[in-house]
């Protein structure tokens, strides 16, 4: 595979490429479903999945350690995002802070919005061309997030139904 500027992806982009399509295809199950690695979580709707993880920073948090960690992932995140476009057109931005808290009448965001609003404060999101499986009503999200500074800076791919983005 070639992208439109002559170049070929990575192996590692590649890689996640093959398994954000994977988890476009799979169907959603009728309730929460985790896998035992804890790389994936799925449920009515929704599909979120750890593509990359960086190390975790219990023993160290200073800035050598983290900043290279960061950039690794960040990259990665570019040549996934640079990908998508090239097949799916330009992303939106969603900001994920709004679904941090509870609605007006005390219901709690839709997965996987409330897990991602956990971890990161934004997504990009494109809609997969008609073409592409189980695309129908879904959407597919790239972000990066890390729930607490201690812990390891994720690249995720989440896919969910179009009904629950603004």
């Amino acid at each position: 595979m070639t992208t439109d500027n002559g170049s070929t992806p990575s192996a590692d982009t590649e890689g996640g490429l093959a398994r954000i399509e994977s988890l476009l295809a799979l169907p959603f199950p009728a309730g929460e479903e985790s896998e035992d690695s804890g790389v994936r979580s799925s449920g009515p709707g929704h599909h979120l999945l750890i593509l990359r993880a960086s190390q975790d920073f219990w023993d160290d948090r200073s800035t050598e350690r983290v900043e290279p960690a960061e950039q690794e992932i960040e990259a990665e995140f570019s040549a996934l995002a640079t990908a998508l476009t090239e097949r799916w057109g330009e992303p939106a931005t969603v900001d994920l802070w709004p679904y941090l808290e509870e609605d007006a009448e005390g219901v709690p965001a839709p997965e996987p919005m409330g897990q991602l609003s956990n971890l990161a404060g934004s997504m990009q999101v494109w809609h997969p061309s008609p073409d592409a499986p189980q695309a129908g009503g879904r959407w597919v999200g790239l972000a990066v997030g890390q729930a607490d500074p201690e812990f390891p800076i994720w690249l995720l791919a989440a896919v969910g139904e179009t009904t629950i983005l603004p």
